[in-house]
């Protein structure tokens, strides 16, 4: 990411978690999915995110399980790295330097310390051919290891990973690509080939598309564009083998997957249904249809208790093995923007485009979906050039009461049909309820809407290529009574009969401006006459923003090649600059303003106010290509920023979209600083576990420290016991699945023991000798401490006091802690 002078640009989530397939808990409880440079770890019960594991740079490419320890999970990056992590702790154990971009990754149990993994070819570190290789992970201590030997197992194979599969725990692999099968024998070192013509009889297309292998029997199954699945027997001889033919799908198969037991085999598609067909029984097969977007990855977990599919709009969904849904995790939909960002001012979510039709809440805190709108309420049809209903453009009432939508279909022919939609903020549901719908709100296309800040009235403002824009008012007694709620058209108006484009409300609502083409026109709200016009020629107007606070009086607009400001009070220009502004949005929270300027292929980010036209804050390249949309959200606690440059960002966060539908915004140091504050402080004591029992007994352990604090002076004056070795705090605090084995440990704790008691039970001492014998000791050790003590009071005089002696009782325990052996643990931590 960008980052320069004390603020950087980062991705602030909503990655995609459907970009390659997930995996399930040998215990059904915890499915990890890649997310960006992330691997999120997602509790399957209650679909909150539990871990989320961070080291990579580059894009995670996959993640698969280590066949040796079901604890623990591999993960490959376009970084050119694998990691080995501990998944229930969030633990980066080890780090494997490639230094090839992975694109995907596969293990098995007959291939230990061996990842296959599909890079480019050696020729080119960039292009469209693959191979796949075996890459060998060094054993050693070191935790960042180079991984340099590698053998080529397949050339010229798919990047996507649906397209290799291993088969019977590393027997085999099999790869398809095109029209054709290849299977490789890692005992045998050979390889077959296997193809199909362009089209069959009926011209239906023959292509692979996925490829997926039993685990028992040698089976390989195959998915095809034409919606068939295939599969293949006898694959180990050239000219012996055989498939048959299964189908359902009336499109492109996108995934397959066998169950672990190979009772059952799992495909999806664009049809949004998952197939269960039946190994033993021919065309016996169950559904589960109405499951999203297009399913893209089908996972099953080690114990065949539960699935999860990926969908591509951005939705993993777990389900039970009977084909029952029990949990969703949604994220950010990112398919076609028509609408602004947008911030809800209830929620501060995130408003955008979601699913065909609806409208998405998202919170840009916690990561994740809070609810979709159906603003269309239609039924979905995935069907390649049918035209339906989009929602294209969405504006929110000052308090977040009202929110305005339209939606069309037509576009692109003559017969455009479109409506205006007012929604309702139901504080019972704690959702939007339609209110109203004006179809045919005006004769062509609505090119812009916004509503007034005013809090007086209501009032929504729409302009069209009718020539005309509307006003819309809110009925009287409708801010009462909102289930009774009236919306009429208070005002048509128009100016020279000209193609109206933007418009926006002044901030407190009294002035209202519209720009017609190449003139900016100013109306009262109140009257509706217009009161000027401001007009800067070359070229038509394509953004309108006002000016905040105490820069309300100025009105800022572009078009393809200046920006101005007007000053309102005096109705001429204040000053203009040559520059290709792409967005210009203004901080409701502040007098600044934002413009993005596309230059030489990158964006380029200006703060500044319109009383000055000197920016505040610079930045080149915050983003290749050109910015799509941006929004300010105001911040819970404002930052406390003493460089000027970056005060900008104190009270309101900036996030933009780039073409690569990145999420993006700021951040300064010293926001990073506070959020590693509040890390430390949630941290707790390492030595307690943080269990619910251990919650519980919070406030007697609150007590037991405050009686320990308050007796602070007393208990300086004693000898303090010795401190447990470092050694012993590893081996205590180590996980137990990474520790050696019970015997080990048990026999040497033995040892230990029996190594300090030997003098005295080769004695055989009555227990009277061994007390007489103690308490002479005891007695010529307080002899002797007593003559120290009173050299001590000696020296020291009056100027301070000794401390008191200890008891017979802590003196004896603290000479049996003295005398205990743990030479074990030392040799346990030299090992």
């Amino acid at each position: 990411m960008v980052e320069e002078s004390g603020i950087r640009v980062v991705r602030c989530g909503g990655n995609k978690i459907s970009f390659r397939a997930p995996i399930i808990s040998k215990d059904s409880r915890f499915l990890l999915c890649a997310s960006g440079d992330l691997v999120k770890v997602f509790s399957t019960s209650t679909e909150e995110c539990v871990h989320v594991l961070e080291g990579h740079t580059g894009q995670v490419t996959g993640i698969i399980f280590n066949p040796t320890n079901h604890l623990q999970v591999y993960s490959c990056s376009a970084d050119g790295t694998i990691r080995l992590w501990d998944f229930i702790d969030g633990i980066l154990i080890k780090t494997f330097v490639c230094g090839w971009p992975i694109f995907s990754m596969y293990v098995s149990e007959k291939h230990v310390g061996i990842a296959f993994i599909t890079i480019h070819m050696e020729s080119e570190k960039r292009g469209e051919n693959f191979q796949l290789v075996a890459l060998h992970l060094p054993k050693v201590p070191e935790q960042e290891v180079e991984a340099r030997e590698m053998s080529a197992v397949l050339c010229n194979i798919s990047s996507n990973p649906g397209s290799t599969a291993m088969g019977r725990g590393g027997e085999y692999v099999a790869s398809v690509m095109d029209r054709q099968l290849t299977v490789y024998f890692f005992k045998k070192l050979k390889t077959y080939r296997f193809s199909l013509k362009a089209t069959d009889k009926k011209g239906a297309k023959n292509a692979f598309t996925c490829v997926a292998c039993h685990p028992k029997d040698d089976c390989i199954a195959t998915g095809h564009e034409d919606g068939k699945i295939r599969l293949w027997r006898n694959f180990n001889q050239k000219k012996e083998y055989t498939y048959s033919t299964q189908h359902w799908h009336h499109d492109a198969v996108g995934t397959l997957c066998f169950t672990p037991e190979g009772m059952h085999l799992l495909s999806g598609g664009v049809e949004s249904v998952l197939v269960q067909w039946h190994c033993n029984e021919v065309n016996k097969k169950d559904f589960l249809p109405r499951l999203g977007g297009a399913i893209s990855h089908i996972c099953v977990s080690p114990d065949g208790q539960m699935y999860s599919t990926s969908h591509l709009d951005n939705k993993i969904n777990i389900i039970q093995c009977g084909l029952k849904l029990s949990a969703v995790i949604q994220g950010l939909v990112k398919g076609n923007i028509w609408t602004d960002l947008m911030i809800d001012p209830r929620t501060r979510a995130l408003v955008m485009n979601g699913r065909p039709g609806h409208l998405q809440f998202y919170s840009l805190q916690q990561d994740e979906l809070l609810y979709s709108l159906d603003i269309v309420q239609q039924e979905y049809i995935n069907q390649e050039g049918l035209d339906q209903f989009e929602v294209m453009k969405a504006a929110f009432s000052v308090g977040g009461s009202w929110l305005a939508t339209v939606e069309e279909r037509g576009r692109c022919t003559s017969d455009l049909e479109s409506s205006l939609k007012l929604w309702v903020y139901n504080e019972k549901a704690q959702s939007f309820e339609l209110n109203t719908t004006i179809t045919a709100a005006h004769q062509d296309r609505i090119m812009h809407m916004c509503f007034s800040p005013s809090t007086e009235t209501t009032m929504l403002v729409t302009t069209a290529w009718d020539n005309q824009f509307k006003v819309w008012l809110l009925g009287p007694d409708s801010d009462t009574q909102k289930e009774h709620a009236s919306w009429s058209c208070d005002y048509v108006g128009s100016y020279h009969g000209l193609q109206p484009t933007n418009c926006c409300f002044s901030s407190d609502g009294s002035l209202l401006a519209v720009s017609f083409k190449e003139v900016v026109t100013i109306w009262s709200s109140d009257t509706w006459e217009i009161l000027t016009t401001l007009c800067q020629p070359p070229g038509p107007i394509r953004e309108l923003c006002f000016g905040r606070l105490s820069c309300s009086k100025y009105l800022l607009g572009t078009t393809a090649k200046n920006l101005f400001c007007w000053n309102l009070l005096t109705c001429s220009l204040e000053w203009s600059t040559p520059m290709d502004v792409c967005l210009l949005r203004s901080d409701p929270l502040s007098e600044n303003v934002v413009a993005f300027s596309l230059h030489s292929g990158n964006t380029d980010l200006f703060v500044f106010r319109p009383s000055e036209p000197r920016p505040l804050f610079t930045q080149k390249a915050v983003c290749g290509g050109k910015v799509q949309r941006c929004v300010f959200s105001p911040r819970e606690e404002p930052l406390d920023s003493c460089d000027e440059r970056f005060q900008w960002l104190n009270r309101s966060r900036l996030y933009f979209l780039t073409e690569l539908m990145e999420l993006l915004t700021f951040s300064t140091k010293a926001e990073d600083e506070r959020i590693l504050n509040s890390r430390k402080q949630l941290l707790v004591d390492d030595s307690v576990a943080v269990t619910p029992f251990y919650l519980l007994l919070g406030k007697h352990r609150q007590q037991q420290e405050e009686k320990q604090n308050s007796g602070v002076s007393q208990a300086a004056d004693r000898v303090q016991p010795p401190q447990a070795s470092v050694a012993i705090k590893e081996l205590l605090h180590t996980p137990a699945h990474v520790l050696p084995a019970a015997s080990f440990l048990c026999s040497m704790f033995v040892n230990s023991l029996l190594i300090s008691n030997t003098g005295s039970r080769e004695g055989k001492e009555p227990a009277e000798q061994v007390e007489e014998s103690e308490k002479e000791e005891d007695d010529s050790e307080e002899e002797m401490e007593t003559h120290d003590y009173e050299q001590e009071v000696r020296t020291q005089g009056s100027v301070e006091e000794a401390p008191p002696p200890l008891s017979k009782a802590e003196e004896k325990e603290l000479r049996r802690v003295r005398k205990t052996d743990f030479s074990w643990v030392t040799n346990l931590a030299s090992s």
